[in-house]
């Protein structure tokens, strides 16, 4: 039985996987910075400073939108983070109902 040699591979597979390397070093890249701004939200709401929260979150927004165009995120999962996002800000507002 003769040895397996070694896969061969072609120019555009050295290409693509290069590629691959360059993306995913640059969606972690956003991603943590997104995680990075949503802490920033979270500790703003916990410290109970609306003002802050509020430009936090305008930037957090931003963010987010930015990578759904781009699609690192999915367009859903960038809708529910401002979403949830967007509701712990609000409730540092006293409510209207009240």
């Amino acid at each position: 039985m003769p040895a397996k040699s070694a896969p061969k591979k072609s120019k555009s597979a050295i290409k693509r996987t290069r590629q691959t390397e360059t993306r995913t070093l640059r969606n972690k890249s956003v991603k943590n910075t997104i995680k990075t701004l949503s802490k920033k939200i979270e500790k703003e709401v916990a410290d109970k400073n609306a003002e802050a929260a509020e430009a936090a979150l305008k930037m957090t927004i931003s963010a987010i939108d930015k990578a759904a165009k781009h699609r690192i995120l999915h367009r859903s999962t960038a809708s529910r983070m401002v979403s949830r996002l967007t509701r712990r800000v609000n409730s540092l507002r006293p409510s209207a109902a009240a």
